[in-house]
């Protein structure tokens, strides 16, 4: 089979031995999405070296003993714990210590014709949700994963960095919740699909005129300059969440996150099913983040245009 992999800094497209399930489900995916987080594992970020992507819609192929049958339209939790610890108990595989990720930590993932994954980790994908909505289930359900970091928000203003794909997904994800949300950007066509949903929108070059004004910012530019941008927004005793990754390291002002006993804190993964039932309710705008739909074959023409400034989501498709 295809698959679109990444080794030495270099990702190409290779015809490789399909997956072999070992207990595991197969999928055969109908749809992949190029996320931030591909092109930094490009670059060298965790050091992952094999088939990437983790946004996905496919059909089992092998249920893997799992009680979605062969045939059916899914979506996957991309966290494949042991399923024996203590946080693999508790049904959040999200931190188990001998985890693999697709496409991301030891197991190869979705930019490929097929992939495997714990039955357990398949979720049904709503006959109302079309492959092309459903794709965005990871990244929304990243998105919803920041309210799990957060008191209660609603009426809470919330300031949001990053006009990318996965700041205006959080800025939906956090209106609906009710909290009155400003989103801070740079490219004006990208802040316009936010405030057709009713989003307040402020050029990022003007940070200094809203400083020490919101009590949460969340930070989802990807850059060390939007880490400062959602640092400097925040009033005392605010909380800033740090919503996405990059490869290298930022300087960071101490001094002000001690003295104005700022709170900091990560989300990454969220789970499936909440994403599931905003994309079902038409509750969040995606298919205004398409940019282009290609198929996998031309997966590094595909890569290329997804790290051009302006491009938002670029799809796969295996045919």
């Amino acid at each position: 089979m295809r698959a679109l992999r990444v080794s030495g800094g270099r990702a190409a497209v290779q015809d490789v031995a399909p997956p072999v399930a070992d207990g595991d489900a197969l999928v055969r995916v109908t749809i992949s999405g190029i996320c931030n987080t591909d092109l930094e594992l490009m670059r060298g970020y965790a050091g992952f070296e094999g088939t990437i992507g983790h946004e996905f819609v496919g059909v089992v192929e092998d249920p893997g003993g799992g009680a979605v049958p062969r045939g059916a339209r899914v979506v996957g939790e991309i966290n494949a714990g042991c399923g024996t610890c203590a946080r693999c108990a508790s049904g959040d595989s999200r931190h188990c210590p001998a985890r693999t990720v697709l496409g991301i930590v030891g197991r190869d993932g979705a930019h490929a014709e097929l992939l495997r994954l714990p039955a357990r980790n398949l979720l049904r994908v709503p006959d109302a949700v079309p492959d092309h909505r459903a794709v965005f289930a990871e990244p929304l359900a990243a998105a919803c994963s920041v309210l799990e970091c957060l008191p209660p928000v609603a009426g809470v203003r919330v300031a949001i960095v990053g006009d990318g794909k996965l700041g205006v997904l959080v800025s939906q994800v956090l209106a609906v919740a009710g909290a009155r949300v400003v989103l801070f950007g740079k490219h004006a066509e990208k802040m316009r699909i936010a405030g057709a949903r009713g989003i307040e929108t402020v050029a990022v070059a003007d940070v200094k005129a809203h400083a020490r004004t919101f009590p949460i910012t969340v930070e989802a530019s990807g850059a060390e300059a939007g880490f400062a941008a959602a640092l400097e927004l925040l009033e005392p005793q605010g909380t800033l969440v740090l919503k996405s990754t990059f490869h290298g390291a930022a300087s960071i002002d101490t001094a002000r996150i001690v003295v104005d006993e700022i709170r900091i804190t990560g989300s990454r993964c969220g789970r499936l099913a909440p994403a599931l039932e905003l994309l079902a309710k038409n509750a969040v705008d995606v298919e205004g983040l398409i940019s282009e739909t290609l198929p996998l074959a031309r997966g590094e023409e595909a890569l290329a245009l997804a790290a051009r400034p302006g491009v938002l989501k670029v799809l796969l498709t295996p045919s």
